[in-house]
């Protein structure tokens, strides 16, 4: 619903999204094409045939919950580069047109939502007709015993055909590479509309273009991330990795090439935004590789030097570095750069803002999941390390 409202609302009709007052003409809109469906389709096979073509290393990740490791396959970033090439090869070729994209959003989005209800239904009925999978293999949160809760949370941890893991896959290349792709085409559409491409929209593209290739080039520190050691592989993360991540952090893009096409921003405030994202890139990738780095080898020149909280679990928790700062210090900089993805937009309306917002209660969520999850699995000790640092994820203020 939320994906349908932020497009009808923000389109290029009249009543669109600068003007409240009357609701948008929905029956202009064309919903679903097999077209999209079938474009969509492609999009996933041909991203699934990179990852078993392009070359990439294997590598093991964290222990499962009974012990021993699933390895990966890391070529993401390789993956993305051969795609953008054919990619913009077919455009500049005329073979197909990237505007195509924009124009269609809708009916993609459509097709997005499709394939991931299908893809969930199939991926429960999998994991529930196998009763033989082991049970380090099983989601502890989706397996409730309650059907459409272990749907929604995903019933398999990592639900596999052959090497591929679907999660690990679907967590870092359709949707991920698709919102790149989706924010090129918004590009182009403003290169369409007025023969120019405004700084506005390259700060957009630009920016959001580095969180994609920035995950895909440190792609081994998603296999420590709760989506692929804890949380099932279900509707909540299917959907979310394929409709919601390409459609909804595509508004930027889509906004401007809309309501603002052409449009400069002043030198100043150019260089503010720019700030405003250097400064959040350094919490978020400095505060995930320290504990990358650290989980994977602990005795690392870059993080061997850090203070630690001894468990009895046997393990330790960083209370130094940026983890000293905050429990969860790597949120913070992923929110910063929430705004600084919103700014270039300026502030003649709030739905551009929507992403801000949005994740603001998202990482407010997770971070509470964390804590349960944290308080669990430490006890005592986990209390002893909110003493030691105090706060969750604002320094000073939360």
């Amino acid at each position: 619903g939320v994906i349908y409202s932020l497009f009808f609302f923000c389109n290029n009709s009249e009543d669109g999204c600068p003007n409240w007052s009357t609701l948008p003409n929905f029956t202009k809109a064309t919903i679903y094409s097999n077209q999209a469906m079938l474009v969509f389709v492609i999009w996933f096979t041909s991203l699934v045939v990179l990852w078993w073509l392009v070359p990439g290393s294997w590598v093991p990740g964290v222990q499962l919950p009974s012990g021993g490791n699933l390895m990966y396959k890391l070529n993401g970033f390789a993956s993305m580069i051969a795609a953008t090439a054919i990619l913009a090869f077919g455009h500049m070729n005329d073979m197909w047109d990237l505007v195509w994209v924009h124009d269609h959003y809708l009916e993609l989005a459509t097709a997005s939502i499709l394939f991931s209800i299908v893809l969930s239904i199939a991926l429960y009925i999998s994991a529930r007709l196998r009763y033989s999978i082991p049970s380090k293999y099983l989601a502890g949160p989706g397996s409730s015993g309650i059907c459409v809760y272990d749907f929604f949370m995903g019933h398999e941890l990592n639900p596999r055909i052959a090497n591929l893991d679907l999660k690990q896959f679907c967590e870092l290349r359709p949707g991920l590479i698709g919102w790149a792709v989706i924010n090129a085409s918004c590009a182009l559409k403003e290169y369409q509309i007025t023969g120019h491409i405004s700084n506005r929209m390259y700060l957009v593209n630009i920016f959001q273009l580095i969180y994609v290739i920035d995950a895909l080039w440190f792609e081994q520190a998603i296999l420590t991330t709760m989506d692929i050691t804890t949380d099932g592989f279900g509707f909540m993360l299917v959907f979310g990795d394929l409709a919601w991540v390409p459609f909804t952090y595509s508004l930027q893009a889509r906004y401007l090439a809309t309501f603002k096409p052409g449009d400069d921003l002043s030198a100043t405030m150019v260089m503010l935004i720019i700030s405003v994202k250097l400064v959040g890139m350094a919490i978020f990738r400095g505060a995930n590789g320290q504990k990358n780095r650290f989980r994977t080898n602990p005795n690392d020149p870059a993080v061997k030097h850090l203070k630690t909280l001894p468990t009895e679990r046997g393990t330790r928790l960083l209370i130094s570095g940026w983890w000293g700062i905050a429990r969860h210090i790597n949120y913070f900089g992923d929110w910063v750069m929430a705004w600084s993805w919103c700014l270039p937009c300026g502030f003649d309306h709030i739905i551009p803002y929507f992403y801000a917002i949005y994740f603001a209660g998202l990482l407010i969520h997770r971070e509470m999941r964390d804590e349960h999850n944290c308080k669990l699995k430490y006890g005592k000790d986990w209390d002893k390390y909110c003493k030691i640092v105090p706060y969750r994820i604002v320094p000073f203020v939360y």
